[in-house]
């Protein structure tokens, strides 16, 4: 099991660092405020127990100071089955991991879907396949460190590893903040190489837009976990609960995303392991 794993990080690691192909050379561009495209990443595949496989695929906002809505369509579309694939319309300055799912059927063999955004005059595509080089184990990494566990209700119901559909839904109203909670565990395992406990918290949690008709507005887009203790799964050797509010500014139909980071950081340094994410959906209505 520790060979397989290890393979497993090893292709991870080459993945990384070809992955500036996907990317465009980016230490060798300038930086923008705004004004540049969008290029998404393809972060590896899993397969799923019941035979199909998830398609792990996050971003890159070339913008460091500029928030992007782009709808499904033209300008946001995956093809073949798409336009609309469950990818983001709000895009983020900046390199996001793991921000949504694509499920294959069992039968998906060698074919390929290819993700086009279009934005301020710029075009980027990029295919996702299931070619076994690509292999990745989002549930558990080389180390066997694991992702947090989250959790909508007290443990009533867990969340781990990459996004799977709709994990709660809410009612709000323009402009009035909408309480969001959750609760958070970890097994808070030390990367290798730290001599001590990281002075960050065991478990980061980080709000975001990833759809809606309209601006979001966080009272803490991450909230710090107060120590508690509910029924979350073993081995939890942190636990936790954040509360923040959101609020928007226009009625319809948003989609929010919150991801729990551990000790590994954004992005598991690179591994597609250790962090877990989730959406929610929120309709809004007029005041």
């Amino acid at each position: 099991m520790q060979a397989i794993r290890w393979r497993i990080a090893v292709t991870c690691a080459a993945f990384v660092l070809t992955s500036g192909a996907l990317l465009g050379q980016l230490p060798l561009e300038p930086k923008h405020d705004s004004g540049q495209g969008v290029t998404g990443a393809f972060e590896g595949w899993y397969k799923n127990p019941d035979g199909t496989s998830n398609i792990l695929i996050g971003y890159y906002n070339r913008n460091l100071k500029q928030d992007l809505d782009i709808p499904v369509g033209p300008n946001n579309k995956i093809e073949p089955g798409g336009p609309d694939q469950g990818q983001p319309t709000h895009f983020l300055p900046g390199r996001q991991w793991g921000v949504f799912t694509i499920t294959v059927p069992k039968d998906f063999g060698d074919k390929k879907v290819v993700w086009s955004i279009t934005v301020n005059g710029k075009t980027n595509t990029i295919p996702v396949d299931i070619d076994p080089l690509w292999v990745v184990a989002p549930f558990v990494d080389a180390e066997d460190n694991t992702p947090p566990v989250i959790s909508f209700d007290e443990g009533a119901s867990t969340l781990q590893g990459p996004p799977r559909g709709i994990a709660k839904s809410f009612t709000a109203t323009v402009g009035e903040p909408l309480p969001l909670t959750v609760w958070v565990a970890d097994d808070a395992k030390v990367p290798v190489g730290a001599l001590n406990a990281p002075k960050t918290p065991a478990a980061v949690l980080t709000w975001t837009e990833f759809r809606g008709p309209g601006n979001v507005t966080f009272d803490k887009n991450k909230p710090p976990a107060e120590k508690i203790d509910w029924k979350a799964p073993p081995p939890a050797n942190f636990m936790g609960k954040a509360t923040t509010t959101a609020t928007f500014s226009q009625p319809g139909d948003y989609i929010l995303e919150v991801a729990a980071n551990d000790w590994s950081g954004e992005g598991g340094r690179g591994f597609q392991c250790c962090w877990t994410t989730a959406q929610v959906k929120v309709n809004v209505k007029a005041k």
